[in-house]
């Protein structure tokens, strides 16, 4: 039998504010969810000035990357690189912005984000996931 670490609200809410402190460093309207590693929503915040369909959009960039195991912009160089069949995959979109949350290798978790350029939600998803680093 395996051990795994699981997130608690306390990580959870660290995650959130690591990321809402990058995005209001930078002046960024962005939506930031945090999901378990089976990507079951654990939180979602949408900073005031962000559209509505970030938050839907931020979820779905941290599911993607909690199941794939990877950050998600990986499926983006996919498509990108011609393989246009992964825009079909179910439970998955191809945007840059989700990352996965690693403890001791492991995947724990993801954050998502989404309002910004791409490699904006990026920049903001990874303060958010090193933040338990």
């Amino acid at each position: 039998m395996h051990s795994k670490a699981v997130l608690s609200q306390t990580e959870v809410t660290r995650i959130l504010s690591a990321a809402r402190a990058e995005a209001q460093r930078n002046n960024w309207a962005v939506s930031i969810a945090v999901v378990d590693d089976g990507g079951h929503p654990l939180a979602l915040e949408r900073l005031d000035g962000c559209a509505p369909i970030g938050a839907y959009i931020a979820s779905e960039k941290a599911r993607t990357s909690a199941l794939g195991r990877r950050e998600s912009k990986g499926y983006e160089d996919m498509v990108n690189g011609g393989r246009s069949a992964f825009l079909s995959a179910p439970l998955l979109t191809s945007l840059e912005g989700g990352v996965p949350v690693l403890v001791d290798g492991q995947v724990v978790g993801a954050i998502g984000v989404s309002g910004v350029k791409a490699d904006q939600d990026a920049q903001v998803a990874n303060a958010g996931a090193q933040s338990l680093a």
